[in-house]
């Protein structure tokens, strides 16, 4: 097996080439006396920090004034962590536009649907789409390129900094011509938007391109592909943005990777991250966790996700949290042994570099009470001794860097068609959460003991014993195509309830639902059954379902039932069916069972696919597994997700880092909240 490391990763700086794991920060010093540089140079060092993200929000400081330039701190700066070893990941600064470019040019101000102005006093305050903005933006990122190109601190380009977090969806004039372009470059000519746009329905016949606007406040639903367009549309929008300060950088720079931090977390589904892997030369993300029963599943889901985005290369964490974020309804501080797990499980799902936001904790602003690596109590403290411990297990940690994940035999896939499309207004329910469901089947089979890997459409299913589709809502006719090729050629389907039912266009696949997968799955359904609040189904499995039930009738003797509803509308008809096709097969689960209800059925469709957890049963659900490997070395990542010690008999290797025991019989004991590194040579 061949290592995937990319030529272009910013490992830590005075690297022969070899690749290093990156350990650092947001690093703000613009905040701080000039006589604080000093010891926070002194402290990463002592941490173990090599690289820091630097600029981010320094647009006012760069640029005081139209024609004003005032680099002078941030050449110091750039000497100073330079001289102590420290790598900088420059940021453009182009995030958040300063008081005098908004009071001058109040045009480049979003636009909500409704029309009101955003206006200036927090961040990210911009039209994607202002030829304003773009042209002082671009400016100031010339500037920056021009003078730092020779910087020997200088490891790495960060483009913006989240871009879309707070900007997402601008309505304004701007965006709608500039919808119009993008509209005209997708459909050509008028009559095939009208197609695509169903506007017979409602009078909306558009008859010149200049009539079509975004979908702003309407009196009733707007029309639903407008609305895909313009999800589509406004990730584009972002992407082009990212596109034009990447390629400044690289007519000046050339020798210095680039890339801007994506945020595949939790809700933030406005861009099309899959997309925008190809514009940038390494991925990186931020990830928060949101406290919850699933709160380090979905941790674990969104690096699995941000992998496979990354085209399963090594990527960039570039902003998770020592502790208690600000911005959560309940700020929690994580417990003893958090800082490392959640930062080790993502190094475990290819994360090269390990960073947080921020190094030193702010004293004023609206993030003053978001945790930092040193915090408001300094480094004679909890957390800057856990950051400090932290660094040392990265060094012990040192040889994975650059090693693949090692594939999975189980894939879930991601589409943001399908999210963005199936959770769109006038539709049978508007309980339905795409990624939730996403979610639910990835914490069940971590509750089983199965590695599975969350992967995009780019991902050739092939690679897998068992794909996992859920809401697959929008299918076109060459995806359809290739899941009947993937079942018939021996791979074992699943998919669920308001799945295959559009296609790229949001227009209904005519003949009965589940519309493009109707053949392959050997079911027909006449009629949605979705679920009100609080109402449950009974199924004959000893299994649960809510939000969603499906009128299944069996369309061939060859397709097996699984499980049939014991209650509700449809008791007695199928829940659960499974079709034997080619050499493999194609189940439909039509409701929501949930984690548990999922890890009740899984075992089967598991075992049909000849799919077993690599963990010893006693570990099964108390430990998640992941494996990195490069030519020589497979990694073991073992990360217990409870708070108990858990034996893990049988399992063996050379333990490189994680502060696990040994128990009685030499057996390895993971922790409450512990992770295990082993190292064993590749055998095949």
């Amino acid at each position: 097996m061949t290592s995937p490391l990319p030529s272009r990763f910013p490992y830590a700086p005075g690297s022969d080439g070899t690749p290093r794991l990156v350990y650092g920060a947001d690093y703000n010093p613009e905040q701080w006396p000039r006589e604080v540089w000093e010891e926070d140079v002194r402290l990463m060092r002592e941490a173990g920090v090599n690289t820091v993200s630097v600029g981010i929000f320094s647009w006012a400081r760069l640029q005081p004034a139209r024609n004003t330039w005032d680099f002078g701190w941030l050449d110091e700066l750039m000497e100073l962590l330079h001289a102590g070893g420290i790598g900088v990941d420059l940021a453009t600064a182009t995030a958040s536009p300063p008081p005098w470019l908004t009071t001058a040019h109040p045009e480049i101000l979003p636009v909500t649907a409704s029309g009101e102005t955003v206006w200036p006093g927090a961040r990210q305050h911009w039209r994607p789409t202002s030829p304003v903005f773009r042209t002082h933006a671009l400016r100031l990122v010339r500037e920056l390129a021009t003078r730092y190109a020779d910087h020997p601190a200088l490891v790495a380009w960060h483009i913006n900094n989240e871009l879309g977090c707070h900007n997402a969806y601008d309505y304004s004039d701007d965006a709608a011509r500039a919808f119009r372009t993008w509209l005209r470059h997708r459909y050509t000519t008028l009559d095939a938007l009208n197609h695509a746009w169903g506007t017979a329905f409602w009078s909306q016949r558009y008859s010149d391109w200049e009539q079509i606007l975004p979908p702003r406040l309407a009196a009733s639903h707007p029309n639903p592909t407008q609305q895909l367009d313009f999800k589509r549309f406004s990730s584009d929008a972002l992407k082009e943005h990212l596109r034009a300060e990447r390629d400044v950088l690289r007519e000046i720079t050339p020798d210095i990777p680039v890339t801007s931090n994506f945020m595949v977390m939790g809700g933030t589904k406005g861009m099309n991250y899959a997309d925008w892997a190809a514009e940038v030369d390494f991925v990186s993300n931020d990830h928060y966790t949101q406290p919850g029963p699933q709160d380090r599943d979905e941790l674990s889901f969104s690096a699995n996700l941000t992998s496979a985005i990354a085209g399963h290369r090594p990527w960039f964490l570039m902003e998770h949290s020592t502790s208690a974020v600000n911005w959560q309804p309940v700020n929690l501080a994580k417990k003893p042994g958090e800082l490392a797990r959640d930062s080790l499980l993502h190094l475990a799902h290819g994360a090269d570099a390990i960073c947080f936001f921020q190094w030193r904790q702010s004293a004023a602003g609206a993030e003053k009470y978001h945790s930092a690596m040193v915090p408001h109590a300094g480094p004679d403290s909890e957390v800057f001794r856990a950051v400090t411990d932290l660094g040392r297990t990265l060094e012990a940690l040192a040889s994975v860097a650059g090693a693949a994940r090692e594939p999975a035999r189980v894939g879930i896939l991601f589409d943001w068609d399908s999210w963005w499309a199936s959770e769109q207004d006038s539709h049978p329910t508007a309980r339905l959460d795409y990624r939730q469901e996403a979610l639910d089947w990835y914490s069940a089979l971590l509750a089983l003991g199965v590695r599975a890997d969350v992967i995009t459409p780019a991902t050739d299913p092939g690679a897998y014993d068992l794909l996992i589709a859920p809401v697959l809502h929008v299918v076109p006719e060459a995806l359809a195509k290739e899941l009947t090729r993937y079942a018939e050629t021996g791979g074992h389907l699943v998919t669920t309830y308001f799945s295959g039912v559009v296609d790229e266009n949001d227009h209904v696949w005519l003949g009965g639902y589940p519309g493009a997968l109707r053949e392959l799955l050997g079911i027909r359904i006449e009629e949605f059954g979705p679920l009100l609040d609080g109402d449950t189904v009974e199924l004959d499995n000893s299994t649960t379902g809510g939000l969603w039930t499906d009128r299944i009738t069996v369309d061939g003797p060859e397709v097996e039932v699984l499980a049939r509803y014991r209650s509700g509308t449809y008791a007695n008809r199928p829940a659960v069916t499974r079709r034997p096709t080619g050499r493999g097969s194609a189940t439909y689960v039509s409701t929501r069972l949930g984690t548990d209800g999922l890890a009740a059925l899984l075992p089967e469709l598991l075992g049909r696919a000849g799919v077993e957890s690599e963990l010893p049963e006693s570990a099964r659900g108390r430990v998640e597994t992941v494996v990195r490997r490069d030519t020589e070395s497979r990694y073991l990542f073992l990360v217990n997700r409870t708070e108990e010690p858990v034996p893990l008999p049988g399992l063996t290797g050379d333990l490189l880092a994680g502060g696990a025991e040994q128990g009685a019989g030499a057996e390895l004991v993971l922790p409450p909240r512990g992770v295990a590194v082993l190292r064993s040579p590749v055998t095949s």
